[in-house]
């Protein structure tokens, strides 16, 4: 298009009035939505009740509780049961694993990279 083409469009009165009403419409949408958000805001500040610091959380008599970390192993499932019948639902426990024997974490071996496409030399 050229500068004429422009310049005829801007000069037109429909296309003035198309961007008025546009413009408008906008301004009012965005007005609408700013007195949403103060309504939702004034609504929130009425509604919720903060908790006092008596009725915070507080640590224990004991003091802080610490997790448990263990080694967990499978359990190793039979095939059959003593009478060699197969075994059925009720003849399993609830836990499929228990606690380990070795209770020391596993280290990386020395001399690996630690990850694939660490960068390392790896295992050499």
């Amino acid at each position: 298009m050229k500068t004429a083409t422009y310049e005829l469009l801007a000069a037109s009165s429909d296309h003035a009035i198309a961007v008025t009403i546009a413009f408008v419409c906008g301004l009012i949408v965005a007005c609408a939505l700013i007195w949403a958000v103060r309504v939702g805001m004034r609504v929130m500040d009425k509604d919720t009740q903060h908790p006092g610091l008596d009725e915070q959380p507080h640590i224990p008599e004991g003091g802080p509780v610490h997790e448990m970390r263990e080694r967990r192993e499978p359990d190793e499932m039979p095939i059959t049961t003593k009478d060699n019948d197969r075994i059925l639902p009720h003849d399993l426990h609830h836990a499929s694993t228990r606690t380990g024997k070795d209770q020391n974490p596993r280290r990386w071996s020395p001399g690996s990279s630690g990850s694939f496409g660490g960068g390392g030399l790896g295992r050499t």
